[in-house]
Order: structure tokens, then C-alpha cells, then sequence
């Protein structure tokens, strides 16, 4: 592996911020400075983070940064129902990013054992 891009949970993480700006597009105006911008806040940390965690000389810091990710996608599997809850975000949507973010979330999990048991 040369650099972060190569892996994949940082590659579909990209994805999932791509999706999310796209459809925080259809919320109201007056959740700009709300919901909007605390959603794609969330969804931006989670590569953010894969990103920097791998620019760490360390394993710790590697893995804590992984965490924060993880922790980010909580955050916006938490965001996201909010939104569905609100009436701003169409069951498929949510439906679909939610799973995506399920699938992160694995990808995270398996990369910090994979990780911690070397």
C-alpha cells in the first residue's frame, strides 16, 4: 500500500461524503447552519481522519485516529435518522447511506485489529 488513498474504507468514505452533500442539497434552507452543516461536518472527519491516522509515525496514533473516524460515523448514523425523523431525508436515502455507513464501519473495525494484532 503506497498511500491512504489506496485503502478502500478511505475510498468509500469519499463516497459517503460525496452522498451526503448531495442529499443534505434537498433539506430546508433554514437547517444551513444546523443540521446541513453539522452532517456534512461529521461525514468530511471520517476519511479526514483515516487520512491523517495514517500520517502518524505511530500505531497508537494510527488506531486513535481510526477511532475518531469511527466515531465521526456515529455521529452521522445518529444525524442522518435525526434527519429521516424530520422529514428532511426520503426513507430510501436513508436507507442506502445508512448502509453504507454500516459498511465503513466494518471496514474500520477490521482495519484497527488488523492493526493492533501486528
Amino acid at each position: 500500500m503506497k498511500t491512504y488513498k489506496d485503502l478502500i474504507v478511505w475510498q468509500k468514505s469519499m463516497g459517503i461524503v460525496s452522498q451526503i452533500y448531495q442529499i443534505t442539497k434537498i433539506f430546508p434552507k433554514e437547517e444551513r447552519y444546523g443540521l446541513i452543516l453539522q452532517i456534512r461536518r461529521c461525514a468530511v472527519s471520517i476519511p479526514s481522519n483515516i487520512a491523517e491516522g495514517y500520517g502518524r509515525k505511530s500505531t497508537g496514533d494510527y488506531l486513535r485516529f481510526l477511532q475518531v473516524a469511527n466515531s465521526s460515523l456515529y455521529e452521522l448514523q445518529t444525524q442522518i435518522e435525526i434527519a429521516l425523523n424530520l422529514g428532511y431525508l426520503p426513507q430510501d436515502k436513508f436507507k442506502y447511506i445508512y448502509e453504507l455507513s454500516r459498511e465503513i464501519e466494518r471496514m474500520l473495525s477490521s482495519l484497527c485489529k488488523k492493526i493492533e494484532d501486528k
